[in-house]
């Protein structure tokens, strides 16, 4: 499906780009913890926005499995809760996003999940 490829293309693109900021904008602006944050939130982007553009894929060859497409929102709602989370505790420090990320974290896991559900349904 063209709109898992494109929402991943936007995130990588994203991805990137926060990477850069983060490594040149926010440097001795936050806490190092933070940047450490920031990093992870970029590098879950990252992994995810490729997710993305290999559910696309998939969908390509499987258009009618709800699997995969559940997959592809759920790693997008992946990647707002989890990195969004991350990024925002970077730059405010207010602890009780924290507890957002978790989410985030398991909308990721039951994503890839999916992807094995409609691996083995499609062989």
């Amino acid at each position: 499906m063209k709109l898992f490829i494109m929402l991943g293309a936007i995130n990588a693109f994203l991805a990137v780009a926060l990477g850069a900021f983060g490594a040149h904008g926010l440097e001795g602006k936050v806490e190092p913890k933070y940047l450490e944050i920031w990093q992870t939130a970029v590098q879950y982007q990252m992994f995810h926005a490729i997710g993305l553009i290999i559910v696309g894929f998939l969908m390509g060859q499987f258009p009618d499995s709800s699997a995969l497409n559940w997959s592809g929102w759920l790693m997008l709602a992946g990647i707002i809760l989890f990195s969004g989370s991350l990024f925002v505790l970077a730059v405010t420090a207010i602890s009780k996003l924290g507890a957002i990320t978790p989410l985030g974290g398991v909308a990721f896991l039951i994503a890839w999940v999916l992807i094995i559900v409609a691996a083995v349904k499609n062989m």
